[in-house]
C-alpha cells in the first residue's frame, strides 16, 4: 500500500483537486491523505475546510500558517510556519509521495519540507507563465523540486522539458477545471439565486480580483478603476469572490464589502465553492477581473472573460479573452465589446485550448504507472534539449 498526502491551502485550488482526491480513493493499493492548510483554516477567508468536509473528503490533519498580515514579511513569516508544521507531519506520517497544484507560496514551503525529507513531489500545472505575479517563480521553483509533472497542455509540457525535465516524466492531462465545467451538475438559475441572495432577472458578471504581486502597491488603484467602470455599468449586476492571501489581498477584500454595502446591484462573497461558482458562471452574461478562471475555465461555457491588465499575461487564451488595462475608460470598452452580438458571437463558436475534460482518468494513470510500480529514482538528470 502506498501513501500519497495531498497539499490543499485555497478554496480555488480544492476545487480543482477534489475530482482527482475522489478518483484516487478509487484506487486499489493507494492511501490518500488530504492536508489541508493556509485560507482554508482562516475565518476571515471563510474556513473554507468546511467546504471539504462537506464533499465527503476526510482531513487527515490541519496546519496552521497563515498570519494575519499579507505584507512581504508576514507572507514569508507565514511560509516559515508552513515548513516548521509539515516537517513535523512528514516525520511523522512519511509519504511515498506528495501530490500539489500550482504556484502559491503556501505550496511552495510544503514542497521544500518534502524534498528535504527525500518525498517524491507530483507536480499539476507546471510550464505556465503568469508574467504579471510572482507566481511565475514560485510555479517553475516547484516544477525543478518535482519529480511527475502533469501540464494543462501540450505547449506547457514541452516547457516544463525545457526546464530540464525528462519527456518520461512530463504528461499533458489537460485542465481539471474543464472537466469540472463539463461533468459537474449545476445549480438551477433558481436555486442559484435563492442561494446568493440577488435576483438574476438582468445581465451579471461575476468578477475575481487578485493583486499583481509583482507590481508595488498597484492594487489599490487598480481596483479603483475596476468599481469605476462597474458604476459606470451599474445596468448589469456584480458577483464578487473576494480575494486570496496575497499580498495586498486584504486591501481588496475590504474594498469590495465597502463597495457591495451600498449598492443593490453587487453582492459578494469569501468562497462561492465550486457547485455554486461553476453555477454562477453558466448563467453570466460574462467574468471580469484577472483571476486564471477566467482563461481556463470560462471559455467552456462560450461567454466572454475581460482580462485585466498583467496578472495572467503569457498565459494561453481562447478568442472569448479580451485583454485590457487596469484603467476606468478601457474596462468600460471591454464590457461593451463584451455585450455585443458580433463577440457573443466569437465566444460560441470558441475552441477551449486547456483540454476535453477527461483529466483525473489521465492524472491518475500517470500517477499509478509511476508510483504503484516503485519506477522513482531521485536522482534526476539535467535533460537537454539540444
Amino acid at each position: 500500500m502506498k501513501t500519497i498526502t495531498i497539499l490543499t491551502a485555497t478554496r480555488a485550488e480544492y476545487g480543482l483537486l477534489s475530482p482527482i482526491i475522489h478518483a484516487l480513493m478509487k484506487v486499489d493499493k493507494l492511501r490518500i491523505k488530504v492536508v489541508v492548510t493556509g485560507a482554508h483554516l482562516s475565518p476571515e477567508f471563510g474556513l473554507t475546510y468546511r467546504e471539504i468536509e462537506n464533499d465527503g473528503v476526510v482531513i487527515d490533519r490541519k496546519i496552521e500558517m497563515l498570519l494575519s498580515s499579507d505584507t512581504p514579511s508576514g507572507i514569508t513569516k507565514s511560509m516559515g510556519m508552513a515548513m516548521m508544521g509539515f516537517a513535523d507531519y512528514f516525520a511523522e506520517s512519511k509519504p511515498d509521495a506528495l501530490l500539489v497544484l500550482g504556484d502559491r507560496y503556501e505550496t511552495l514551503a510544503v514542497c521544500c519540507a518534502a524534498m528535504n525529507f527525500g518525498i517524491p513531489i507530483i507536480h499539476l500545472y507546471g510550464g505556465e507563465t503568469t508574467e504579471g505575479a510572482v507566481d511565475e517563480a514560485i510555479r517553475h521553483a516547484i516544477t525543478k523540486m518535482s519529480y511527475l509533472h502533469l501540464t494543462s497542455t501540450e505547449e506547457y509540457r514541452k516547457r516544463v522539458i525545457q526546464l530540464g525535465e525528462h519527456p518520461d516524466r512530463v504528461f499533458a492531462v489537460g485542465s481539471i477545471g474543464v472537466e469540472n465545467v463539463l461533468k459537474q451538475t449545476p445549480m438551477s438559475k433558481e436555486e442559484l439565486e435563492k442561494s446568493i441572495g440577488m435576483p438574476l432577472d438582468k445581465p451579471y458578471a461575476v468578477v475575481t480580483f487578485h493583486p499583481v504581486t509583482l507590481e508595488n502597491n498597484s492594487a489599490k488603484e487598480q481596483f479603483e478603476q475596476m468599481l469605476e467602470a462597474f458604476d459606470a455599468n451599474s445596468d448589469m449586476n456584480y458577483i464578487f469572490t473576494k480575494a486570496n492571501a496575497d499580498c495586498s489581498g486584504r486591501i481588496i477584500n475590504q474594498m469590495i464589502d465597502e463597495y457591495v454595502s451600498v449598492r443593490d446591484y453587487a453582492v459578494a462573497f469569501d468562497s462561492l465553492g465550486m457547485i455554486r461558482y461553476l453555477s454562477a458562471l453558466r448563467y453570466a452574461h460574462m467574468v471580469i477581473g484577472n483571476s486564471s478562471s477566467g482563461l481556463v475555465e470560462v471559455p467552456s461555457f462560450r461567454i466572454p472573460t475581460i482580462n485585466i491588465g498583467d496578472r495572467q499575461k503569457g498565459r494561453l487564451r481562447a478568442d472569448s479573452v479580451i485583454d485590457c488595462l487596469p484603467e476606468k475608460e478601457d474596462i468600460c470598452a471591454a464590457i461593451r465589446k463584451a455585450g455585443s452580438d458580433d463577440f457573443r458571437m466569437v465566444c460560441r463558436m470558441v475552441t477551449n485550448p486547456y483540454g476535453d475534460g477527461n483529466t483525473s482518468e489521465k492524472v491518475v494513470a500517470a500517477i499509478k504507472n509511476m508510483i504503484l510500480t516503485d519506477k522513482i529514482e531521485l536522482k534526476k538528470k539535467f535533460y537537454d534539449c539540444y
